[in-house]
């Protein structure tokens, strides 16, 4: 009886110090160094880019927390400001300051303090610095005072070196007379929307974009988690659930202005059944329409991120819940849900993140609006901070450049702070097994 045939592996051990396999080993040694080293370089200029965008953002947009302002002597009283103190206590005090000429009596303050030229060198919101003071503390009307106000875009970009040889002789002139200043910019943080750029804030935008983002997590949220619930858990697997699941994957994908056109189209159009026409469904330029909107589009990658938590939840949790007697609902919401919930907040980290930073389905259903007032509810007029930065970016001042970085600076910072809230929970959420 013949023998089996020893494989060549089993005739002849493996010679690990011959020349040929020793090369096989350095090559691999020598790939996988080349596989470090070109992953450390990929982390490394993505870092760079990182930290050039934020270099860039940082030098340009500092200068927009801040504000030029000049020294101006005003004397209310000799200047025949007709305004008596009672009146600062209506409500019409606004009225009677402008009726009474206080933007004639700033500017001319300003031409005895600096010059045939001084207003020139005032904001045209300066006066209504001066009536806020006026109106802080009224025994300005009967006493001479320097108030600081502030400086026209011109005086404000000759002192940053972007003047001309005009302008920079005034700020010479203003400097060595100790009449300007530079201080932080809290109108920045409280105002509204101007044509001024130094008049100009970002709270009008800021808080437009909290209203939004609101409605949208309230819509989006719920809605998306309950929908992955039900498809994992309930839905019977048939071509239906099919259809919703490959519909749920191509709306993920599709590019958000598509959405903008739905919410101008439901939202917004008009209707007519049986002769008559109904008007919009929502408000146009609100927070609500747009949160609506943006809830829509996120909606898709809520539910998708939120099933394949809900599937990565290990059967054996759910056999133990239904073998101690827990009924289904309890199974998923006791059980399932909790250790799903890490997933299901990275995901609408993703959609609230890209709902944030979304220009285009805004544009369309108008909340591109000139908003003066910040918005007091959910219907008012409203705009965010990615249009607020857009229309900034298309002004022809320049002082709008600082702005709108400024404003940038502001839109990562609540970035930063709604992931960082989002990540807390997902950490505070996830269990170690």
């Amino acid at each position: 009886m013949n023998k089996p045939v020893a494989h060549a592996a089993e005739r002849r051990p493996t010679d690990w110090k011959s020349p040929a396999m020793q090369k096989r080993i350095r090559r691999r040694y020598a790939a996988e160094r080349r596989f470090r080293v070109l992953g450390a370089s990929a982390v490394i200029l993505s870092a760079t880019f990182l930290a050039f965008l934020l270099f860039t953002m940082v030098a340009q947009g500092w200068r927009g927390f801040t504000v030029t302002e000049l020294a101006l002597p005003i004397d209310l009283k000799a200047d025949g400001l007709k305004v008596e103190r009672g009146q600062l206590a209506t409500p019409a005090a606004d009225l009677a300051l402008a009726g009474a000429g206080l933007e004639d009596v700033v500017q001319n303050a300003a031409v005895r303090a600096f010059g045939p030229e001084g207003g020139d060198y005032l904001a045209p919101s300066a006066w209504v610095t001066v009536r806020e003071a006026i109106k802080r503390d009224p025994a300005m009307l009967e006493q001479r005072t320097v108030l600081h106000v502030p400086a026209a875009t011109g005086i404000d970009q000759a002192l940053a070196g972007n003047g001309d040889a005009a302008t920079d002789a005034a700020v010479a002139r203003l400097q060595k007379q100790g009449a300007i200043r530079r201080g932080f910019n809290w109108t920045f943080l409280h105002e509204s929307d101007s044509t001024d750029p130094v008049a100009v804030g970002i709270w009008g935008a800021l808080k437009g974009s909290l209203l939004t983002m609101a409605i949208t997590f309230l819509i989006a949220f719920p809605v998306g988690v309950l929908s992955a619930i039900y498809l994992e858990e309930y839905a019977p697997k048939n071509r239906w659930t099919d259809l919703i699941e490959v519909s749920i994957n191509n709306l993920a994908a599709v590019p958000s202005i598509i959405f903008g056109l739905l919410g101008l189209a439901v939202f917004l159009g008009t209707w007519e059944i049986g002769g008559r026409v109904y008007g919009p469904m929502l408000p146009r330029s609100a927070a609500l329409v747009g949160g609506v909107t943006l809830a829509l589009m996120i909606m898709p990658v809520i539910v998708i991120a939120s099933r394949n938590a809900i599937k990565g939840v290990p059967p054996s949790i759910r056999d133990a819940a239904l073998g101690i007697g827990a009924s289904p609902i309890q199974v998923v919401f006791h059980h399932v849900l909790p250790l799903a919930m890490p997933g299901i907040l990275t995901g609408t980290i993703i959609g609230m993140a890209r709902a944030l930073g979304e220009t285009a389905p805004l544009l369309l259903i108008g909340m591109r609006a000139f908003i003066v007032t910040p918005p007091q509810g959910i219907t008012d007029p409203a705009t965010v901070l990615p249009v607020q930065i857009f229309l900034w970016s298309d002004e022809v001042s320049r002082g709008f450049v600082e702005k709108t970085s400024a404003a940038i600076l502001v839109l990562l910072a609540v970035l930063l702070a709604m992931n960082g809230l989002a990540i807390y929970l997902r950490n505070k959420f996830e269990t170690r097994w």
